[in-house]
């Protein structure tokens, strides 16, 4: 099974990827438009500026090839539907009979391959490149929804643990015991709610009622679901908060199961 620990370390490596292949793409132009390129910097940057962001610049001959070996292990590992067209636009076409803009590819580009009869030079070789980096960029959001998913599946299993227990708690008579665990549940899956709607918590320590309305008033839930979760939260309170009057054993039950329930139903 895959982790989010396994998966974490391949998003490090992404994101200098990705850097990377902005250097390259930046690279590539100014290999294929040396002088037109160095006017727009000049102009952009001023003549110093410009000079030194060009000496800055990677070799792309040199570096792609590292590139491209990194990117495609990621790909094949993370997004492998991808991989074939990552492929395609570095490998030259084996059926391939004349060269055009169309079928050049950047392994055309690294042996300095044109085609002078129809105007097909190196530059051809850019927005195959790009293509390439567009993918890798697809390759970050798919990971960060991997990450969000391994995140949501973590955190069901450790709540329904705690559900167990305080059932435990339950059935052997420590019923103020079982509510306060659920209470805790419940209040940390909607904070978890209200992460996921991108509701801002502006209180420093929010309780179930404060985090209820708050997700009510961003609708994320509907008043019948904003009703359920203040029962909830008037019978957490009982078991925490009320010692004047005991919780029964029927209470907790319907806390339990309640929480249970929102747990597996409100994302």
């Amino acid at each position: 099974m895959t982790t989010r620990g396994t998966l974490e370390p391949y998003a490090s490596d992404l994101n200098s990827l990705i850097v990377k292949g902005h250097q390259l793409h930046v690279a590539m132009q100014y290999e294929c438009y040396p002088d037109e390129f160095r006017e727009a910097r000049t102009d952009q940057m001023g003549e110093d500026a410009a000079a030194q962001h060009i000496e800055n610049l990677p070799s792309f001959g040199r570096d792609y090839q590292a590139w491209y070996s990194e990117a495609q292990a990621l790909i094949r590992q993370l997004l492998p539907d991808r991989l074939e067209d990552f492929t395609r636009h570095y490998e030259k076409p084996k059926s391939r009979k004349a060269l055009t803009y169309g079928n050049y590819t950047i392994e055309d580009y690294l042996q300095g391959t044109v085609n002078r009869s129809n105007r097909t030079d190196t530059s051809a070789a850019i927005p195959r490149f790009r293509q390439q980096l567009f993918i890798v960029e697809a390759v970050k959001a798919r990971l960060s929804s991997s990450l969000f998913e391994i995140r949501q599946l973590s955190q069901a299993d450790l709540f329904d643990s705690e559900i167990e227990t305080a059932r435990t708690l339950a059935k052997n008579g420590f019923l103020r015991a079982a509510g306060a665990v659920t209470g805790v549940v419940l209040e940390k899956h909607l904070k978890e709610v209200c992460a996921n709607h991108d509701v801002r918590i502006r209180k420093q320590r929010p309780q179930i009622t404060d985090l209820n309305d708050l997700l009510k008033k961003a609708e994320v839930i509907d008043t019948p679901q904003w009703r359920f979760n203040q029962r909830l939260g008037d019978l957490r309170n009982l078991c925490v908060h009320d010692r004047e009057s005991e919780p029964t054993s029927d209470q907790v039950d319907d806390l339990i199961d309640g929480v249970d329930k929102v747990i597996k139903t409100l994302f």
